[in-house]
């Protein structure tokens, strides 16, 4: 019972989260109709890419078509991203030999030390060869949940002019909430390009893509990201 009960009150308390600070419940559907195909607009000097938490076990989490989905709009995204020069930054999750980052508090990770997942330097912690980071790419290594926590990030951003985040990542509920929550705090500019990412619960990133993330970034498609970024509604 307590296992069928979280996520729906998961998505209650981001549905009211949502609606205290005055975020309008536009579905994601609607909103690339009315706004994102007209409207945006990448300034691609200021602009960077995050791809964040593909790495093999973590994908291997999702069902088998869902991760052939969110990898084909990883590829697609990244592709078009390098042919428009913005900044690509791979954001990971992994722990030394030992565990040493690991407290015993901490309830998401307490059981990683003992099954011994996502340990650096295994196959389970590198990143997908579909989508692999390439000569120049930046990856940034996390010991929590976001991509800022444990991270030197902010240096990265701040050291390139970067102003707008365009990102994407596994899971929605897990390093998505957390950094657009994170990033938004810190006034920069966001998009979520919702079908590269994903979560074990469909629901949970149903609501969060439709109702929680249009709040504090512009949610849009693959589709739509890689036409802007390819001069059709983006700035060069």
């Amino acid at each position: 019972m307590r296992t069928r009960m979280k996520p729906a009150l998961l998505v209650v308390a981001l549905a009211t989260m949502s609606s205290l600070q005055g975020t309008p419940a536009i579905a994601a559907d609607k909103q690339d109709k009315n706004s994102a195909k007209s409207e945006l607009s990448i300034d691609r000097g200021r602009t960077a890419v995050l791809i964040m938490d593909y790495e093999n076990q973590i994908l291997g989490m999702l069902p088998e078509k869902t991760q052939t989905a969110v990898l084909d709009n990883a590829s697609a995204i990244l592709k078009q991203a390098r042919q428009a020069h913005l900044p690509i930054i791979y954001v990971v999750v992994r722990f030394r030999d030992g565990y040493p980052e690991v407290n015993r508090q901490n309830r998401r990770f307490a059981g990683l030390k003992e099954s011994g997942r996502l340990r650096e330097g295994t196959p389970g912690a590198e990143i997908h060869a579909r989508v692999a980071p390439q000569p120049g790419d930046i990856v940034v290594t996390k010991r929590r949940v976001g991509a800022f926590s444990t991270t030197d990030l902010e240096s990265i951003l701040r050291a390139n002019n970067i102003s707008t985040l365009a990102m994407f990542g596994i899971s929605t509920s897990g390093v998505v909430l957390s950094t657009v929550r994170w990033a938004a705090d810190m006034d920069y500019q966001l998009i979520v390009v919702s079908d590269a990412c994903a979560d074990m619960d469909d629901e949970v990133h149903r609501v969060l893509t439709d109702k929680v993330f249009p709040g504090q970034a512009t949610v849009v498609s693959t589709h739509e990201f890689t036409r802007a970024l390819a001069g059709k509604g983006g700035n060069k």
